[in-house]
């Protein structure tokens, strides 16, 4: 990919990156890593296992504490430590531009950076923070004044678009939408393999998946109680649930109540290489979010992994997700606020083989012509260079070429 600006360095500052675990952080990282190292620089949140992981990388990454007691003046104490820790790296590598991974806490700090330094920045919203920034006053007020200053904002998806302007009344001129990506090279079909599957602790048995946080929003709850009345058609169904979180020692007693040991298998959080297993092997992929309070999915990066791995889709009737998918060819999106829809709809596509396998093949075709992380990156490289005429030094920004 070109560079935007000759001489020109982009701060990304945002508390979601590797090693920790989330959408958000998955997304910045595959993107960020695809640009050029030397017209990048990433200010990341701190966080256990940082040294190791940015050993096995030669990205540009300095690490700054950036988890706020609170995101409103409450926290202030912590804005200014970070800000402590951001201010000498912009004066060492002449940041011209910053972007910013949410419109709060990075948001307010670009906007501080703004008034000390002069320089522009673009803010990435994705959905659930402003759900929770309209809970408080303080916090909408904050929140209103980033997304104003910002020289314009990248939403994750349409849901997000509609969010912007009828709860927060941007103008469209100031929203630009940039779905995540996936990297269809990593994230590919497999035939079944028995061996794969008994190392697994799958064995033969039919299995539906879920990846993500264990949280209330990604509805682990309500598919649990779903398999209850699944195994009455389907007695040997396995559902398999990847991920940690606060929620997990109660989806362990809802298994246990309902005596659902031997067909709940928790999996925790396994490498890369057992997670894209994980997605080969499984008959079905399953995210039963719902809204959780002011708790949304803004989009859903593990039903596009999912697709790319040539699996169909289920997912709940809340915030972007069915922007990740052709509904009703490459997935399903119902309610799932009960487990009603789901113990319906999954017995009768498990019994269903074939149409499993044809939605599987459009599911992977479909993924690849919209996701693939090389046509994401050329989009990005775009609405980059389009910012370019804000940088500080307001230079011309140059051609592009295709993002490699």
């Amino acid at each position: 990919m070109s560079d935007s600006v000759p001489g020109s360095v982009t701060l990304l500052v945002t508390e979601n990156f590797p090693p920790k675990t989330g959408g958000s952080g998955r997304w910045f990282w595959e993107l960020y890593r695809r640009l050029p190292r030397d017209r990048y620089l990433i200010a990341a949140g701190e966080g256990p296992r940082q040294q190791e992981f940015d050993e096995t990388h030669e990205l540009n990454v300095r690490r700054v504490p950036l988890r706020f007691r609170s995101w409103g003046i409450a926290g202030w104490r912590d804005y200014r430590r970070a800000l402590g820790r951001l201010r000498p790296i912009v004066a060492e590598y002449g940041i011209d531009q910053v972007h910013c991974g949410r419109c709060l806490p990075e948001g307010l700090l670009a906007l501080f950076l703004q008034r000390r330094f002069g320089i522009p920045f673009i803010c990435y919203v994705h959905g659930e923070e402003l759900n929770y920034a309209s809970a408080s006053r303080e916090l909408r007020w904050l929140a209103r004044r980033v997304l104003c200053r910002a020289e314009f904002v990248i939403a994750n998806s349409g849901n997000t678009i509609d969010l912007l302007k009828s709860g927060w009344g941007l103008p469209e001129e100031k929203i630009r939408l940039l779905h995540p990506g996936v990297d269809c090279t990593k994230f590919r079909p497999a035939p079944r393999d028995n061996d794969v599957r008994r190392r697994l602790g799958w064995n033969n048995r039919p299995v539906v998946l879920t990846v993500g946080r264990l949280q209330r929003r990604k509805g682990q709850d309500q598919m649990i109680l779903a398999v209850k009345k699944i195994r009455e058609s389907i007695p040997d169904v396995l559902y398999s649930i990847v991920g940690e979180g606060e929620e997990r020692p109660r989806l362990e007693r809802l298994v246990r109540e309902n005596h659902l040991e031997g067909n709940v298998h928790f999996v925790g959080e396994p490498h890369d290489e057992k997670l894209v297993q994980c997605y080969q092997q499984c008959d079905l992929f399953v995210l039963a979010n719902r809204q959780d309070g002011q708790d949304i999915e803004g989009f859903g990066m593990v039903l596009v992994e999912a697709q790319a791995c040539g699996k169909p889709v289920i997912a709940g009737r809340s915030g972007g997700t069915a922007e990740t998918m052709r509904v009703g060819e490459t997935g399903f999106v119902i309610p799932c606020e009960t487990p009603d829809g789901l113990a319906s709809l999954i017995p009768e596509l498990l019994s269903d083989p074939p149409r499993l396998e044809r939605m599987g093949q459009s599911a992977r075709q479909w993924v690849a012509e919209v996701f693939d992380w090389e046509r994401v990156c050329y989009r990005a490289d775009q609405l980059f260079r389009s910012g370019a005429v804000g940088r500080r030094h307001r230079e011309p920004a140059t051609s592009a070429g295709r993002a490699r």
